[in-house]
């Protein structure tokens, strides 16, 4: 098992003690904003609703990947996977001959074995968990046909050594794509302001970078076709009524619909192919 020496202590005790995964905000396991494209918020939005919202934005993230020409049945990494339900989705879903689900925090992974445990012996076979950071990843290289992050992209603290270790884990013409939430741009100030709206960015739990960071990173450790999507539309305004069942306005969990219609943060798909050799 490989040192977990990167993790900031937030994040430790967030996906540690705390366990995130347990708040009723994150209803299904999964711990991501969700991707609402196909939910109707015009009605009152339950758990259901909830877990198909989460459920989609892997479903975006593999779909993006899977519209570019990846094989039949790919070799995927999921940097970042918490408690394996993306892997599960990949599995029975989009035909992968193997997933690796990677996560810097241990206690995350035994969480990820735990849930994944109903999975079928045919499914369980093409499925590991692996400890490591996702700038210091413990996997071959070339090794995946593609890779995906959801939602963990905020708490990397190097998205150099990340784009790095990206370039070197896909096999020629292999594809990444990230989604995640970053600032809209880097004006001055620009990633002093979510800390001023909210706790998660105070706190030091998330950290502010440009959207533009990232695929810069991925552009300098030589990934082609870098594309930068917003899908904030499709996020915020589901993600702000789903709070609305704990919070009040002006909380700062709500604070989020606002950092976005003041063009401060957004959400974003980030591709980038390896390129062949």
């Amino acid at each position: 098992m490989v040192a977990d020496g990167g993790m900031r202590p937030m994040v430790r005790e967030t996906y540690g003690p705390v366990d995130l995964s347990r708040e009723p905000i994150f209803a299904g396991g999964f711990i991501n904003f969700g991707y609402w494209r196909a939910i109707d918020l015009d009605r009152p939005v339950g758990e259901a609703e909830r877990v198909r919202s989460q459920e989609d934005l892997y479903r975006h993230v593999l779909d993006t990947l899977t519209s570019a020409g990846l094989p039949r049945h790919p070799r995927i990494l999921d940097v970042g996977c918490g408690l394996g339900m993306g892997c599960a989705i990949a599995l029975r879903e989009y035909g992968p001959a193997a997933i690796t689900g990677l996560d810097i925090h241990p206690d995350q992974l035994e969480r990820a074995r735990r849930a994944q445990a109903g999975l079928s012996p045919a499914e369980r076979e093409r499925l590991r968990f692996v400890q490591g950071a996702a700038e210091h990843m413990p996997v071959r290289d070339g090794g995946f046909d593609a890779l995906i992050s959801v939602e963990a992209a905020q708490h990397f603290p190097d998205l150099e050594a990340f784009a790095a270790e990206t370039a070197r884990v896909l096999r020629p013409g292999g594809r990444v794509a990230v989604t995640s939430f970053f600032t809209v741009d880097d004006a001055p100030g620009r990633t002093e302001q979510p800390a001023r709206l909210l706790e998660t960015y105070a706190n030091g739990l998330d950290i502010a970078r440009p959207v533009r960071a990232l695929a810069d990173a991925f552009t300098a450790a030589g990934l082609a076709g870098v594309r930068v999507e917003s899908i904030g539309p499709d996020v915020w305004p589901g993600w702000d009524q789903w709070l609305a069942r704990w919070w009040a306005p002006d909380t700062w969990p709500r604070n989020f619909l606002r950092a976005y219609k003041e063009r401060i943060l957004d959400y974003y798909v980030v591709t980038a192919t390896r390129p062949p050799t």
